[in-house]
């Protein structure tokens, strides 16, 4: 969330780059007069104990001089009477500015631009151009069919629409992507591989953003009030949520493989072929911890060591800074990594890096000490996919595919694979 003293402070500001995302000012006004009510609140409170106190000393002495205390300490219990219920009122304003607080989404960062939708986000760069072929191209649910690799049809029986079941060499390529991506992030980018749950608690979703906002989006366990978790970035963010680390543990890299659920709310009939919009995927994700001043630089490393994965499996990719109009909520810049993918006949989202600022980690509660001591600090969160790997398949089964209806193996996947080629004769 955002800092309460920042909105007061900066407030015009603070509304021109909530604004800037172009869909209202997210009750800001709101925010601003329940904290201007709540802070005259107090200033009343404070006033009226400090004369409740100051008269609760006298009373003894005037009791010792013989004095007559019936009429203040009447006096008393009325004060103490309006103190309860100001206190109350308090608690109720708090708990509504907090939860209005939680509806306002970070502000985006000056590089971000100005637009409304996806069809204005700016190309960054670009690696390789875009696949061609000499013969017509399938889409990777026809290849996937013709392989009998990939099975929407049993899968539709198990648990219906948007779910794929693997089979064969299909699994294997899946699980080959996933190992592929989680040994290069972990053996030679420098992170921790983490193993996390698949649920998370109600409190974990909130750190990260994910609710109130968009609890329509996921799956809920009403049992346990578990939800299941739509990225991996949810647990790996909150690991250390109410925690006070110390400076020297930052920057923090962490990754983990996690299949990931997502209801998929207000996306009827979009992608409803393939792999690229699924209830239930697979994903690895980096997420990174540090302190404010290095998070725009961390950013940089966090898009490329997703961008490394994509060059060594030689797919034809662009990266693009996401306007403000198509930003996530808790994200004050993100960068997009888009993969080729010939069926579309354009690029596809594959890997999504986002520096959050300080907005996850006031949320959750994570915070630093420079130097083992001082006041504790907020410090910056960063989350990327690296990468969606079902989404990686479909890109190797489309720009891999070859006249005869094989795929060929990216070479950094054979040792995975013990294949170079998946044929029809692979079944």
């Amino acid at each position: 969330m955002l800092d309460i003293k920042r909105i007061r402070e900066e407030y015009e500001s603070v509304k021109e780059r909530v604004e800037f995302r172009g869909k209202g000012d997210f009750g800001l006004p709101n925010v601003r007069a329940l904290d201007e009510k709540r802070r005259a609140l107090l200033a009343d409170v404070e006033a009226k104990k400090n004369r409740q106190n100051t008269v609760s000393r006298e009373i003894p002495k005037m009791k010792k001089a013989g004095q007559d205390t019936t009429e203040i300490m009447a006096e008393m219990k009325a004060l103490s009477t309006e103190i309860k219920e100001l206190d109350g009122q308090v608690a109720e304003i708090e708990a509504e500015l907090k939860e209005a607080m939680l509806d306002i989404p970070n502000t985006p960062g000056p590089l971000v631009p100005y637009g409304e939708d996806d069809s204005e986000n700016v190309e960054v760069r670009k690696f390789s151009e875009p696949t061609k072929f000499d013969f017509e191209p399938k889409a990777h649910w026809e290849i996937g069919q013709d392989l009998d690799i990939l099975d929407v049809d049993r899968a539709a029986k198990l648990a219906g629409t948007r779910f794929t079941v693997y089979k064969g060499l299909g699994a294997r390529l899946e699980r080959a992507c996933i190992n592929f991506m989680l040994d290069l992030h972990t053996f030679e980018q420098g992170y921790t591989e983490i193993l996390p749950p698949f649920l998370a608690n109600r409190a974990t979703m909130t750190g990260t953003g994910q609710l109130p906002k968009f609890e329509e989006d996921m799956f809920y366990v009403p049992q346990k009030d578990f939800f299941l978790i739509p990225t991996a970035e949810v647990p790996l963010t909150n690991l250390h949520s109410q925690e006070i680390m110390d400076e020297s543990e930052l920057p923090m890299y962490l990754t983990a493989y996690t299949p990931c659920f997502r209801a998929e709310a207000g996306s009827a009939g979009r992608d409803t072929r393939g792999l690229i919009r699924q209830h239930q995927f697979n994903k690895v994700e980096m997420v990174k911890v540090c302190t404010p001043e290095t998070s725009w630089d961390e950013l940089e490393k966090l898009t490329d060591n997703a961008e490394e994965i994509l060059q060594k499996l030689g797919l034809p990719y662009h990266v693009v800074r996401l306007c403000s109009g198509d930003m996530g909520f808790s994200s004050a810049m993100t960068y997009d990594i888009e993969v080729w993918m010939p069926s579309y006949g354009r690029y596809v989202e594959i890997s999504s890096c986002s520096n959050c600022t300080d907005f996850q980690a006031r949320r959750a509660g994570i915070r630093f000490r420079r130097g083992g001591k001082g006041k504790p600090e907020f410090a910056h969160t960063l989350n990327g996919s690296g990468l969606a790997v079902g989404r990686t398949v479909a890109a190797i089964l489309e720009n891999y595919q070859q006249a005869d209806g094989s795929v060929v193996i990216p070479e950094v996947l054979r040792k995975y694979m013990g294949v170079d080629k998946i044929e029809a004769k692979d079944l």
